[in-house]
């Protein structure tokens, strides 16, 4: 083989490798690209909000409130979606024993104030967080289709009233306060003999309305309840104790934060209007 032939052998080697390294190099730029291509977008999207958790509050409630509290929990729940109000309602005096025993409650509502002085005195409620939110008044009820006609608590001797109906006094404010009333007229005693009691206000208004009382110790806001009844007075106000609604968060509550915002609602304006479409009175006007 000539130096010609040799030098013509060698320069196609050289062209070949070099086109071998260029086509490896498109096809890495190539896999380069196709990978950058089907890497996945960087999202941008704001992330979900994700829903307020759902969370029941247990209002212990004096049974004279049931009427108000029911129709401001439609309100608070529409307003709330998340927060659900379970009111167990009863006597002042067997839900501050309740709360006593550890029963579950994030918020008390009493007809009494003793009731909740009881429980701050045993420190099972915050004493910072507690209101004299609302009055109301002691009226005596008969039967709306009653034809005796009782104008004071001295009418309740009558021989035609055999039945006077009243909450426990030990238990029940709306007792206490008729024994008030009725000691103070000296007539306590003397009607024993004709006195049923109730376990709560409630139900010393269902005597009355059933006919197995002839009159009833009631809250006035009990009386507008019922069309079976009617007013026959009202007690007078300076023979029992001012009747003052004290509201109060339970110490032992596990949603604090959302009892609170409950507790301060209902001394909004809006939450007030309410309570008085229902008879009740605001302390101070």
């Amino acid at each position: 083989m000539d130096q010609k032939t040799k030098s013509y052998l060698f320069l196609s080697i050289i062209l070949a490798t070099m086109l071998v390294f260029a086509g490896c190099s498109a096809a890495e730029d190539t896999k380069t690209n196709a990978n950058t291509n089907n890497a996945p977008a960087e999202s941008t999207a704001a992330p979900t909000e994700q829903p307020a958790e759902s969370v029941e509050l247990i209002i212990s409630a004096a049974a004279s409130m049931k009427d108000a509290l029911t129709e401001i929990q439609k309100t608070y729940e529409e307003i709330h979606p998340n927060i659900k109000l379970n009111f167990n309602f009863g006597a002042s005096g067997a839900l501050q024993q309740q709360i006593e025993q550890g029963a579950p409650a994030d918020l008390f509502f009493s007809a009494a104030v003793k009731n909740m002085t009881a429980l701050v005195d045993k420190q099972l409620m915050d004493a910072t967080k507690q209101v004299n939110l609302l009055n109301n008044e002691l009226v005596v009820v008969v039967p709306a289709d009653a034809g005796a006609t009782i104008e004071n608590v001295n009418g309740l001797s009558q021989s035609n009233v055999k039945t006077v109906a009243i909450g426990i006094p030990e238990s029940v404010p709306a007792g206490n306060y008729a024994k008030e009333a009725l000691t103070k007229a000296k007539l306590w005693d003397a009607l024993q003999p004709k006195t049923v009691q109730g376990k709560d206000v409630r139900q010393v208004l269902q005597y009355v309305e059933t006919g197995n009382a002839d009159a009833g110790f009631v809250y006035k806001t009990d009386a507008l309840t019922s069309d079976k009844v009617k007013i026959a007075f009202s007690v007078d106000k300076e023979t029992y104790q001012t009747i003052q609604y004290p509201i109060g968060i339970v110490k032992a509550t596990k949603h604090s934060q959302e009892a609170e915002q409950f507790y301060l609602y209902l001394q909004t304006q809006e939450a007030l209007d309410i309570f008085v479409t229902f008879g009740f009175t605001i302390p101070n006007e």
